[in-house]
């Protein structure tokens, strides 16, 4: 029996997603934590902002999220 050991050539290491998709995650929490924002404080409990408003801008933030993974990356080349 011989024994052939491939050689493998290094690979260059890459991100998982691309520059656009790290954009839009990290403005997905920005937006998120604005949302929690809008909901804290001692004011009006019953408030627009608090009872509409602040839900729905977390919401937005959260779907943003998912977005920002599942889009593919522009530039992604096969190799």
């Amino acid at each position: 029996m011989s024994s052939h050991k491939k050689t493998q050539q290094p690979q260059k290491a890459s991100f998982v997603f691309g520059k656009r998709n790290y954009q839009l995650f990290l403005l997905s929490i920005a937006v998120v934590i604005l949302g929690f924002i809008l909901m804290a404080g001692t004011e009006d409990i019953y408030s627009f902002t608090k009872i509409t408003l602040a839900p729905l801008v977390v919401v937005i933030g959260f779907a943003l999220g998912i977005v920002s993974i599942l889009i593919k990356p522009k530039n992604q080349r096969d190799n």
